[in-house]
């Protein structure tokens, strides 16, 4: 996997969302909603999730190793930190 590019669509100075990423998968994916989140331990990266009726949260996509997470998680922070 290899990340082409992360783009830092949106950030916001207030609330526990800190930012909005987009980020491009071997020039043939873009995932798109990922959020940087401050939350108690630190910053964050949160995958694209929709409500379910049931008000629970289902993720849109996600990594399915520690090895891939870490790649996309520290690639959009590094992203979001030169922004």
């Amino acid at each position: 996997m290899a990340i082409r590019d992360v783009r830092i669509r949106k950030i916001f100075r207030t609330g526990a969302i800190k930012a909005i990423a987009s980020v491009t998968i071997d020039d043939s994916f873009v995932i798109h909603d990922i959020k940087v989140i401050e939350g108690p331990n630190g910053i964050f990266v949160a995958m694209p999730s929709r409500n379910r009726p049931d008000g629970s949260f289902c993720d849109i996509f996600h990594p399915i190793n520690q090895e891939a997470r870490s790649l996309l998680s520290n690639e959009v922070l590094r992203a979001f930190e030169a922004a």
